[in-house]
């Protein structure tokens, strides 16, 4: 039996249902999901134990016409990240039509060397007979080496989705070692599932303004303190997300509290601040600061 290593990433437009499908495949939540379009901004790698295979999974931002600084490197890291991988999924979602931004990257991923596997995903969101017209209609948007309806919510074709990605990969020995998910460094991901709480039903013109760093994590018998950042733009948006007497920040705490408790599988002590970085996302020097 041949042994397959390598590593995949999905792409598409923003909200196409990528990190969704990855937290499905990997079985745990390894990237945050948040309906705010690009809300991914780490390369997170998963990795996917199978006994013939070894699929690392890569996740990208949603690739799009930048208006800042930030906008451009995340644009960069997209191209760099799809010409290092074997095979990529492009993720189109079966509840909406092929737009633009789908021929745009469908026309990008041309160049490139890796495999490229159509995903319809939401599958679970329209009947049969709409799913077989977008299945066509994906189809003939480009060259790809197969299509694949998927649903990450009802599991549908998850697993023959893992089957056709691994087929493309290169014949190698394993990569990671066994009981490896993730090479993130758990401080990024905390930060990262602090910032999904702090993104909940925060209103629209929030979602880029605000980055976290965990600024010190100890261990103290069985407790984990943690001490973190959330940095915003302007006075204004510190205001919203601290809410009316502390109400909206409490709430960040707790949600993402109980989502670190469930990463590290033990108790949490977090302490949270919230700072104005005044336009960070067109500074260079706060972008490094902040881990960009």
């Amino acid at each position: 039996m041949t042994y397959r290593a390598g590593f995949a990433c999905f792409v598409g437009r923003p909200n196409a249902g990528k990190s969704t499908l990855m937290n499905a495949i990997i079985g745990q939540k390894i990237a945050i999901t948040s309906n705010k379009p690009q809300t991914t901004r780490h390369i997170i790698r998963g990795v996917l134990h199978r006994p013939e295979a070894q699929l690392v999974l890569v996740d990208t931002p949603g690739l799009h016409r930048p208006r800042t600084l930030l906008g451009e490197r995340l644009n960069d890291l997209v191209r760099q990240t799809w010409s290092e991988v074997d095979a990529i999924g492009l993720c189109i979602p079966a509840d909406e039509e092929i737009g633009r931004g789908d021929r745009f990257i469908t026309g990008e991923l041309a160049e490139l060397k890796a495999s490229v596997i159509a995903v319809v995903t939401k599958a679970d969101l329209v009947d049969k007979k709409r799913l077989a017209e977008q299945l066509i209609a994906v189809s003939e948007l480009g060259e790809f080496a197969e299509v694949v309806p998927v649903s990450a919510v009802s599991g549908y074709q998850v697993e023959t989705l893992i089957d056709v990605m691994t087929g493309y990969l290169p014949e190698s020995p394993q990569l990671y070692p066994d009981d490896m998910l993730t090479d993130e460094p758990e401080q990024v991901l905390i930060a990262e599932l602090i910032r999904e709480a702090a993104l909940e039903g925060v209103r629209d013109e929030l979602p880029h303004s605000i980055a976290v760093v965990v600024e010190e994590m100890m261990r103290e018998g069985g407790l984990t303190k943690i001490y973190a950042d959330v940095y915003v733009e302007r006075q204004s948006q510190k205001a919203i997300v601290i809410g009316a007497k502390a109400s909206r920040l409490k709430e960040v705490g707790t949600r993402s509290r109980q989502a670190i408790e469930g990463l590290i599988g033990g108790k949490v002590y977090l302490d949270l601040h919230v700072r104005v970085a005044k336009d960070w996302q067109r500074d260079p020097k706060q972008l490094r600061k902040l881990g960009f």
